[in-house]
């Protein structure tokens, strides 16, 4: 019997009834069992920050490693900049894990699949920058999600995405046009060093990256696949692209057994 991979999602925390939580939504986990993955949840703590003998302990035990999305945001001061007034949620806690995590999946070979805040913390662990308010900066479009409730609309289509031709993107996918969602007010600046720009909105806003000569999967886009993956060709190529990489990692850190029956 196959085992399926164990992929960490990490926690965003926050305070649920008048009580501290770490937490994850459940369309993250749905989406990575969705396609064959078993996720676990893994908190965050301030004191995990350069922890690094302690990330690769936790690291090693599972197949893949994700960075959510958030209403959160990294702390402007993580790449050199003040809080701008529209910047108004942050969460100290899952910056000291998640910047220490990255580049110890990246050394242990993990898969590494970040989403929205994972893409921006993606980018500042590789000291790159961000717009703290997209929305304000002239000839930027505004990619915030629309008011009100009804999800459908909000994680809609909302604006041409253009992908690099010969990219990682582009080779999971097969092609180099599409549409996504838009539901994020900060996004990439300055990109960080050892990264790739797979994927532009129309106004050249950078919504996907991968790190250059990295062992296995490591993407992370600004849009969120993971609503409804299935319904969307390049949202099913990301996560089956992650799916297959996890599994490879599996097999090749438990390798089936050969033994064989006298």
């Amino acid at each position: 019997m196959t085992t399926r991979p164990l992929v960490g999602v990490i926690a965003c925390r926050r305070e649920v009834e008048g009580h501290a939580a770490q937490m994850v939504t459940v369309k993250y986990l749905g989406a990575l069992r969705e396609y064959g993955l078993n996720p676990v949840i893994l908190p965050v703590w301030s004191d995990q920050e350069n922890d690094h003998e302690a990330a690769r302990e936790l690291l090693s035990r599972v197949d893949g490693l994700v960075l959510t999305g958030s209403y959160s945001n990294v702390e402007a001061h993580r790449y050199g900049a003040k809080r701008a007034p529209q910047n108004t949620r942050d969460d100290r806690d899952r910056d000291a894990a998640a910047l220490t995590w990255i580049h110890e999946a990246l050394d242990l070979a993990l898969p590494l699949f970040g989403i929205c805040r994972g893409f921006q913390e993606l980018n500042v662990a590789f000291g790159g920058s961000l717009h703290q308010a997209v929305q304000a900066v002239p000839g930027m479009l505004d990619h915030r999600e629309p008011g009100g409730t009804d999800k459908a609309a909000q994680y809609a289509p909302a604006h041409e995405l253009d992908i690099r031709a010969d990219g990682a993107l582009a080779r999971l996918f097969g092609d180099t046009r599409t549409r996504v969602n838009s539901l994020h007010q900060q996004g990439i600046k300055r990109l960080g060093e050892g990264l790739v720009a797979e994927a532009w909105a129309p106004d050249g806003l950078i919504e996907a990256v991968s790190v250059a000569n990295a062992a296995s999967f490591a993407l992370a886009v600004q849009w969120h696949p993971e609503w409804q993956p299935c319904e969307h060709a390049l949202h099913d190529a990301l996560f089956r692209g992650f799916a297959e990489a996890c599994r490879a990692h599996r097999g090749a850190v438990h390798p089936p057994s050969t033994t064989q029956l006298a």
